[in-house]
This record gives structure tokens, sequence and C-alpha cells, in this order.
């Protein structure tokens, strides 16, 4: 499933792709990955990331 919040959080951050992947560790790849659906991260990774946009787990990574 495609990660539509974290785009969406990613971009109000005015952050490409890159830049959050170098903020958290990884490729630019594994980011867009994450966000395409074809990557599950970990749970050190996801919280990694709700840090650098400001945001909860809840907020980025909940399926509703």
């Amino acid at each position: 499933m495609k990660n539509k919040k974290m785009k969406l959080a990613r971009a109000e951050q005015e952050l490409s792709q890159a830049q959050l992947a170098a903020a958290v560790g990884v490729t630019r790849q594994t980011i867009g990955l994450i966000e395409a659906g074809g990557y599950n991260p970990t749970l050190n990774l996801c919280i990694q990331i709700c840090k650098v946009l400001g945001k909860t787990l809840d907020e980025l990574f909940w399926e509703e």
C-alpha cells in the first residue's frame, strides 16, 4: 500500500527523498520504495522518519 501520508509530510517539510534519506541514514531509493508501498520499513526506521518529519507513528504509518 502506498504511503501517501509520508509523502505529504515530506512535502510539507520541503524535503526531497534524498534529503529525508540522508537524515535517517538510508538511500533515496529506500524512501521511494516506502512511499510507493514496495518496502516494509523496520520500526526503528519508522521512528527515525517520524522524528525528522515531526509526526507520530500513527499519523504516518497507521492504516485506517
